[in-house]
Order: C-alpha cells, then sequence, then structure tokens
C-alpha cells in the first residue's frame, strides 16, 4: 500500500484518496489483529482489498472484503497471547475523561476477557498506537459520534467479561442463574441505552419458538457463561463487519469511469500451534485452497500450455492438493458437511459423536488419521489423543482439538439477547441486530460458521480466477522473532510445503517469457527492415523473419500455437536493448524531421508576415501623408475664411453704430416731450383732486349732522343684539371644545351655560345623537345589519314581555349550531337537505305521554321546519311553514315553547310540538322572520303562562308555575293528569 502511494502522482484529490487508503490499516489492525506467539501483530482476519485506479494510474478509491475474524479470542486466549489491539489500545491512550465516560479502569486486571501475562508487548507503545487510530478514523472519515458509539461498544463488551453468574434453586428443583453483581451489568445497560431488566432476564431466560408455540426455559449457570461469551463474540465481529462497511463508504470510488483493478489478498498464514481447534482447522482449509489455487495457476497451467503448445516438455511431478480440499469440502462426505449435519441433527450432540461420525467416513482417507482410523496404526502411536483427529495439509501434519468444533460451528445467539440488543437507544448496536425486530422474526435456523467461510472462500477463489496473479512468498526466517538469525531447517520446510521447489524447477526447465505473435511483432518490429513500418503476412512469419535477421540461436526460443517461447531472460534483456536503442534512432529521425518542419512553417510563417507587415506599413504611411495634407488645406481654408467674415463684420459694426446714433436721438426727443406733457397733466390732477376732498368732507360732515339726531333713538336695541350674537358665538365655540365621544351609548353632554338658550342646547343634544348613530350605522356590514336587525326584531317580540330575553341580548345569533357541513357524522342528513339550513340545534322535544324529553335535531329552513334522530340523523318529521300558525311561550325564564299546527294538514296528525331549548328567544325570532319572509304573513306569538296545546285528538293545558328544583335551576316538565302539562320553573 506504501508503495502505491509512493509511485502514483499527486494532487489534493488524489493525495485525499492514498491517505484514506493507507489510513483505514491502522483501524482495520486495531480491531483485527492480536499478539500470537509467533507474531506481535498477527492479522486474526483475511482481508481483500480492490484498489481502483484511473488511466493515469492514480488511485480512485477501493473496496475491502474481510473473512473470518477470530472471535473467539474475545473471550479467551492461548497463553502468552493477547485479546484483540484495540481493548488495550483503549485502556493505555484514552484520557481519564473518556475512561469516566465509558465507565472504564486503566488496569488491565480488572476485565476477565484480558490476560494478563502478555498484556504488556516489547517495543509496542498501545497508548501511542491508540491516538494513531482515532487520527486514522478521522481521516478515513468517520464522525465525531460514530466513533464514540464504536469505542462505546467496545467497552460494553470489556464490561461483558465482568459478569459473573451464581446458581438458585427454583421450587421445581430446576437451577436458575442469578447475576452476582448488578453493578457491572447497570454499567453495560447505561452504555448501551438497554433496559437493565430486559438484559437481565435474556441472560436468565432462553425462549423457542416453533410454529405457533413459545417456550421458555430457564438457563443454568453453565449456559449463562455461554450467552454472555455468544453475545460479547457477536457483538465485537458485527461492530468489525460495521467498521469495514464504514470504511467502504469513505474510499469507494465516487466517480463512474473507466478504471482498472488491483487486488490485495493478505490473509492468515499456514497455523500449527500446540492446540489447534475450530479456528486453525477453518484458516489452515484456506490456505489449502489458496495453495490449489497457486498451483493451479503456476504449476499445472504452465506445463499444460508448453503441450498445449506443442513444446517439446518433459513432465515434472508436483504434489496437487484438491485431494486435502475434497477431505475438507465435500458436499457429502466431507469434515464440514458431516460438522454441519451433525449440528442439524435432533438429539444429543457433542463433539465425541462429530469424532466418530469422522471415524466412520474418513477412516479409509490416505490424509485423515485418528485413534479409529486405519491410517493411523494407533497401537504404536501414542502421540494421537482419543478426542483430537490429524490432518496431513500440505504443510506438514497438524493435531486438531475436537473439543469446541460444535458449539463453534453452530455460533448460536440466543433470540433474547439479539431481541434485547435491537431494543438498545444505542443506534449502532441497535443497527448490528436487525434479526431482533419482533416484526422480523425468522424461525429458519441460520448457516453455520463453517458453511459461511466455505461460501466466503469460493466466492474469493472465483474473485481470484478473474485476476492476473502476482505471489509475494513470506518466509519467516526463525522462531524467535529475532532480526539477523536464518534457521536453515525452518526455511528448507517452508520452501518444501509451499512448493517453492517444483515451481522452480519448472521455471528452469520451461521459458522465462511467453508472448502472442501479434502484440511480439507489434513491439519488436521497428528492429528489422522487413517488418518496419508495416508487415503485410501472418504474424508468425513476420516474427520468424525478426528472430532470422536478428540472429538469435535457435536453442533460444520455440515456436508454439499462438505463442513465441524464449528461454532465457537475456534475450528477452537484449531484445529489450535493441529495441530500445532503435527507438532512440527513431525518436532523433523523428525529431530530425519534426525540427525541419517546424523551421520552414516557422520560416513560412515569418515571410507571410512580412508581407502583411510591409502593407500595412506603406498603408499607414500613405493615410499619414494624406492627412497631413488634409490638415494643411484645412488651415488655409480656415484662414480665408476668418478674413472674408472680419471683413463682413466691420461694414456691420459701422452701419449699426450709425443706426443706433439716429435711434438715441429720437428717444432724447421723445423723453423730452414726454416729461413736458407729465407736468401738465400732473398739475391739471391736483387741482381736480383738492376739489373732490373738499367736496367729500362737506358730505362727511352732513351725514354725521343727520346721524347723531338717528343713533339717540335706536341705540339700545343695537346694542342688545350685538351682546347677544357675541354671547351666541362664545357657547358655540366652547361646545366645540367639550363635544363628547361618537359611541351612541354615551350619554355625556356639556351643561347648559345660560338659561335662555335652554330649547337650543336640547336641540342640539338630539341633533347630535342622530348624527352620530347615522355615522355608527354606516360602519356596518351587511351580515352585521342582519344580526342587528334579528336582536331589534327579537327586542320588539320579547322586550318587557318574556324574563328570558334579558339575558340572551348580549349572545350573537349564529344559527347552525351543529356544523352539519363539516361533521362527517351528519353526511347524510345534509344529502338529504337541498335548501339552506338557518338554523341547527339539538332541542329536547316533550313526549305528549308522561313530559320526559328526547333530543331531536331541529333544523330550519327556507321552505320547511324539520326535525331529526341526534345519533343517527334520520329525518323523523318535516313541517312546511305555511303549516304553522302560531308559536306559545311563558313569560317566565325557561325555554319551553309550542309550536302550533294548522288543523287538517298532513304535518298536524299527530298533533302540535312542545320544545324545550337553551336558544329558545333565537329560535323563535329566526322562524317568525322567516315565516313573514315566505308567507307574507306575521307568525303569532303568544306569550302566556298557560297555553293549549293540540296532542293528537286531545288538548293539553301547558301550566308554567314556581318552584323549587331538584335540579337546581333546570326546568323540569310532569304530567299530572291527561289534561294537564305542569312545568316547574326556578
Amino acid at each position: 500500500m506504501s508503495y502505491v502511494a509512493a509511485v502514483c502522482g499527486k494532487g489534493a484529490e488524489v493525495n485525499q484518496v492514498k491517505e484514506q487508503l493507507l489510513q483505514s490499516n491502522p483501524v482495520l489492525e486495531a480491531f483485527g489483529n492480536a499478539k500470537t506467539v509467533r507474531n506481535d501483530n498477527s492479522s486474526r482476519f483475511g482481508k481483500y482489498m480492490d484498489i481502483e485506479f484511473d488511466f493515469k494510474g492514480d488511485p480512485l478509491g477501493g473496496v475491502i472484503s474481510n473473512y473470518l475474524l477470530e472471535k473467539s479470542r474475545v473471550v479467551k486466549q492461548p497463553r502468552g497471547e493477547r485479546n484483540f489491539h484495540v481493548f488495550y489500545q483503549l485502556l493505555s491512550g484514552a484520557s481519564e475523561e473518556l475512561l469516566e465516560k465509558l465507565k472504564l479502569e486503566r488496569d488491565f486486571s480488572r476485565y476477565n476477557y484480558l490476560s494478563l501475562d502478555s498484556a504488556k508487548v516489547n517495543g509496542v507503545d498501545d497508548a501511542a498506537n491508540f491516538r494513531t487510530v482515532r487520527n486514522a478514523m478521522q481521516i478515513v472519515g468517520f464522525m465525531d459520534h460514530e466513533a464514540e458509539a464504536v469505542l462505546e461498544v467496545v467497552a460494553a463488551v470489556l464490561k461483558l467479561g465482568n459478569i459473573e453468574f451464581k446458581p438458585e434453586s427454583r421450587v421445581n428443583g430446576l437451577d436458575e442463574s442469578k447475576i452476582k453483581d448488578k453493578n457491572e451489568l447497570k454499567e453495560i445497560c447505561e452504555l448501551t441505552a438497554i433496559d437493565q431488566s430486559v438484559l437481565e432476564r435474556a441472560f436468565s431466560f432462553r425462549t423457542v419458538e416453533a410454529k405457533q408455540e413459545k417456550v421458555s426455559t430457564t438457563l443454568n449457570v453453565a449456559q449463562a457463561y455461554y450467552a454472555r461469551d455468544a453475545l460479547a463474540k457477536n457483538l465485537y465481529s458485527r461492530l468489525f463487519s460495521w467498521l469495514v462497511n464504514r470504511i467502504n463508504e469513505s474510499i469507494k470510488a465516487q466517480t463512474k469511469v473507466r478504471k482498472k483493478v488491483m487486488g490485495v489478498l493478505d490473509i492468515y498464514g499456514f497455523e500449527i500451534f500446540e492446540d489447534n481447534s475450530f479456528e486453525q482447522f477453518i484458516i489452515n482449509y484456506c490456505n489449502e485452497k489458496l495453495q490449489q489455487i497457486f498451483i493451479e495457476l503456476t504449476l499445472k497451467e504452465e506445463q499444460e500450455e508448453y503441450i498445449r503448445e506443442d513444446i517439446e516438455w518433459t513432465h515434472i511431478d508436483y504434489f496437487n492438493n484438491a485431494i486435502i480440499c475434497d477431505l475438507i469440502e465435500n458436499n457429502t462426505n466431507g469434515i464440514l458437511a458431516m460438522l454441519d449435519e451433525e449440528c442439524l441433527r435432533p438429539g444429543t450432540v457433542t463433539d465425541d459423536t462429530f469424532l466418530e461420525k469422522l471415524n466412520q467416513v474418513c477412516a479409509t482417507h490416505q490424509h485423515f488419521e485418528s485413534r479409529m482410523s486405519r491410517c493411523s496404526r494407533f497401537l504404536n502411536d501414542t502421540t494421537l489423543p482419543h478426542s483430537c483427529f490429524r490432518i496431513q495439509h500440505y504443510a506438514g501434519k497438524v493435531l486438531y482439538q475436537v473439543e469446541g468444533f460444535v458449539d463453534k460451528n453452530n455460533d448460536l445467539l440466543y433470540r433474547d439477547l439479539s431481541q434485547a440488543m435491537w431494543k438498545a437507544g444505542h443506534t449502532l448496536i441497535k443497527s448490528l441486530f436487525p434479526e431482533g425486530n419482533p416484526a422480523k422474526i425468522n424461525l429458519k435456523r441460520p448457516p453455520t460458521a463453517g458453511s459461511q467461510f466455505k461460501a466466503s472462500v469460493a466466492t474469493l477463489m472465483r474473485n481470484l480466477q478473474t485476476k492476473n496473479p502476482n505471489y509475494i512468498r513470506c518466509i519467516k526466517p526463525n522462531d524467535k522473532k529475532a532480526a539477523h538469525i536464518f534457521s536453515e531447517a525452518l526455511v528448507c520446510h517452508q520452501i518444501r510445503y509451499l512448493g517453492l521447489l517444483e515451481n522452480v524447477r519448472v521455471r528452469r526447465a520451461g521459458y522465462a517469457f511467453r508472448q502472442a505473435y501479434e502484440p511480439c511483432l507489434e513491439r519488436y518490429k521497428m528492429l528489422c527492415k522487413q517488418t518496419w513500418p508495416h508487415w503485410r503476412g501472418p504474424a508468425r512469419a513476420g516474427v520468424e523473419v525478426l528472430f532470422n535477421e536478428l540472429e538469435i540461436p535457435v536453442e533460444e526460443y520455440s515456436f508454439g500455437r499462438s505463442k513465441i517461447f524464449i528461454r532465457n531472460p537475456r534475450t528477452l534483456f537484449k531484445l529489450e536493448d535493441l529495441r530500445k536503442q532503435r527507438l532512440e534512432d527513431l525518436a532523433t529521425l523523428i525529431q530530425k524531421i519534426y525540427r525541419g518542419w517546424k523551421c520552414r512553417t516557422h520560416f513560412l510563417l515569418m515571410r507571410r508576415s512580412q508581407i502583411v507587415v510591409a502593407a500595412w506599413f506603406r498603408r499607414f504611411a500613405q493615410r499619414k501623408r494624406y492627412q497631413q495634407t488634409k490638415r494643411s488645406a484645412l488651415v488655409i481654408q480656415s484662414y480665408i475664411r476668418g478674413w472674408k467674415a472680419r471683413k463682413i463684420l466691420r461694414e456691420l459694426k459701422h452701419q449699426k453704430r450709425c443706426e443706433e446714433a439716429a435711434t438715441t436721438i429720437a428717444a432724447y426727443w421723445h423723453g423730452t416731450q414726454a416729461r413736458r406733457e407729465l407736468k401738465r397733466l400732473k398739475e391739471e390732477a391736483r387741482r381736480k383732486h383738492a376739489v373732490a376732498v373738499i367736496w367729500a368732507y362737506w358730505l362727511g360732515l352732513k351725514v354725521r349732522r343727520e346721524y347723531r339726531k338717528f343713533f339717540r333713538a335706536n341705540a339700545g336695541k343695537k346694542i342688545y343684539e350685538f351682546t347677544i350674537q357675541r354671547i351666541v358665538q362664545k357657547y358655540f365655540l366652547e361646545m366645540k371644545s367639550k363635544m363628547p365621544s361618537l359611541s351612541p351609548i354615551d350619554k355625556n353632554w356639556p351643561s347648559r351655560p345660560y338659561l335662555f338658550l335652554d330649547s337650543t342646547h336640547k336641540e342640539l343634544k338630539r341633533i347630535f345623537h342622530l348624527w352620530r348613530c347615522k355615522k355608527y350605522r354606516d360602519q356596518f356590514t351587511d351580515q352585521q345589519k342582519l344580526i342587528y336587525e334579528e336582536k331589534l326584531e327579537a327586542s320588539e317580540l320579547f322586550k318587557d314581555k318574556k324574563a328570558l330575553y334579558p339575558s340572551s341580548v348580549g349572545q350573537p345569533f349564529q344559527g347552525a349550531y351543529l356544523e352539519i357541513n363539516k361533521n362527517p357524522k351528519y353526511k347524510k342528513l345534509k344529502d338529504a337537505i337541498e335548501e339552506k339550513i338557518i338554523i341547527a340545534e339539538v332541542v329536547n322535544k316533550i313526549n305528549r305521554a308522561n313530559g320526559k324529553s328526547t333530543s331531536r335535531i331541529f333544523l330550519l329552513t327556507n321552505n320547511n321546519l324539520l326535525l331529526a334522530d341526534q345519533k343517527s340523523g334520520q329525518i323523523k318529521s318535516e313541517v312546511p311553514l305555511v303549516d304553522v300558525t302560531k308559536v306559545s311561550m311563558s313569560s317566565q325564564n325557561d325555554g319551553f315553547f309550542a309550536i302550533h299546527l294548522k288543523e287538517g294538514s298532513e304535518a298536524a296528525s299527530k298533533g302540535d310540538f312542545l320544545f324545550s331549548s337553551d336558544h329558545l328567544i333565537e329560535m323563535a325570532t329566526k322562524l317568525y322572520r322567516t315565516t313573514l319572509s315566505q308567507t307574507r304573513q306575521k307568525l303569532n306569538i303568544e306569550i302566556s303562562d298557560e297555553f293549549l296545546v293540540q296532542f293528537r285528538q286531545d288538548k293539553v293545558c301547558v301550566k308554567f308555575i314556581q318552584g323549587n328544583q331538584k335540579n337546581g335551576s333546570v326546568p323540569t316538565c310532569k304530567r299530572k293528569n291527561n289534561r294537564l302539562l305542569e312545568v316547574a320553573v326556578p
């Protein structure tokens, strides 16, 4: 990965992609690597990474696939090994604040899932690695809340190992497990936001569903510990898969362009430990498959290619491990198939029964050994225990402990725990357990771990076969994990079991290079004059001519059916050197021709440019000469025109001065004549004015003498009229400043200042009140006018007649109290009425027989009066307004009223109606106005404490009395006899 990042291009976007690809590795190593007895940073999972490149070779992104995380390491580690790195890094590198938030302590010994004998590794700084991992997660694209959620899950896994159980006997004699210390459980529930009672029950009970039945059983202590470890393993394994998917979202290629893909497979090597279990069996099976594809793509395919191309070849024998792969993966009698069959078999299933089945089916296989097989020679082989079996792998014999094979293959997580995890308030944990959703319960048994890994390996093999493989074989120099020590026996053993000796023999006996004729001729055709630049014949003939021209020894190459085979690399290197030299010569020739063409092109361009420049210069010079001549002519013309203009100006000025002199003399003469005339006129006017003044003074004297006689007789009357006029004027000015508000109900009015203005003061008050009432009425809308008209009508009908009237004055008349148009309950009733509804109200209809009331919907339209059932909305009665003759009611504070119908009409067959309503005044007023509008006749409104009502053939007297009621202020109606209904009003 570092090499790819170093050799590809630069740029902000490319550097970001490279950095994300590189930084994905520390994250996966922290969560997927651990210290083993042979490697301090051993991958405990398989990783296949596709890196996508564009046409320039710059990385666009990548996709990671993971295989078989060794999740059993979470709950148990062999001696001398550690758990996954992330646990130690979190406890060593996290801040005190983060540890307190995750409810963790820095001491490793506090956690049962962490082995203490190898907690510290020489040369490994877990705290620095934790900072590196946090930085890498940020670069890859993890949000802060996502990184925090991941650490919370890691902390929850650590704390799960500290939950311990104790046995407790039940009444039925069965043992039940109980949690010893619930403090750890409480902290786990706080981290994961799970209800503590739900998780505690999941650790104590197991629910089994079969078809329509549910059975809940208690877990003993051993089963409870198994459930705890299964939850921890599943939680960590699913977290790791989520991390891989999250990294894939960040590093996947964003652009949809044509790209090439390089796949990198980094997977665990062959493992032979002191104690080998199910994990080593699966890992070694994967290595067998990889060895098989290595054999097919190197040894087998190469030798088959020589035969296919008719090349003389002596076959070299090699070991083909297909027989071992078949022993493990055969669908009928393979070890994995028998393990799955044993897990699915009803009845008691143990590791021993699985081993017995292996002994029955695989006893005759030459690569399988056990105490009961024919190949073990168990009579003298004391190294083979009873509970083990041995497989002869391509890398040597491996002894497998059969203990735990069935449980690890089942990989069973109780449904109660899955559902408890799905109920978590922690978003990440809830997403890791989708099968816990009660709405998506699947009773189908989940696939086993072995079958899942087998399918993953098959997918990997298919993917590898579509690629052009290159192998990097890692040779371990010693078992001491030390530098500069080379163990010859160990290295020779690895070389033998990896098949490298057979590969070297095939390579030495075979040909180092082979290529199809067409690309070979296309690459080296410039080395021969006959094939350069184009060869018209078959490609093989062209290659033969080329090699003969170059005088290459015949023993150095062979011609196949479709390819040329070159034995020694030095021959290929010679061809490449010749090609390089020839390309240099061709490049020199191309440069020479190009430079000549470029110089000639430049010369022609300069020549054309010189001609254009000369033409433009001649044009410029000629234009400049023309413009200079033009300017000279203009200057001469301007001088001549100026001389002519000045000559004409002098003549005009002389003529003008002569005319002005004559005008001045005439003006002076006319002025003298005018002044003389003005002086004469002024003298004449002065004499006339003196006469007029004397005459005016004389007339004034005569008038004053006559007026003195008249004034003495009428002076009192004039003074009185003047005084009255001033008083009235002052009165009106004071009234202007003391006018009351424009509200019609404002009764304030300024006091009368003078007694003689009393009638005027009252008339003015009346006029002002009428004027402001008109102003107030002009503000009303049509709807408000209608409301006030109804209120006015109600006042004329009931004021001082009905005790209920004053309380109705302040209540607005709404009419449609039920909102039939909006209520879907009355849709059927609305559809049955086509006219406009004026009143829609619930009233109490008085029963003729006993005086009890029944709720009815009272509807008034333009032409009819209708009664409907309140619950169903069905119309019970319909009365035309022309049949209504009178409305009767009492004068007291009650809501009873009777509607009298025309005798002999169809509606009067059952008699009159007696109702009780909370809106009596409004209903009577609207009925009165509607009847008047339709029939042009006033409806008779009778107000009396006793009136007669026609019930079928009988007339009943309705009498209103005062009385104390049990129901408080509600009037009650009671039938006294056949002829009397008594209404008690409080």
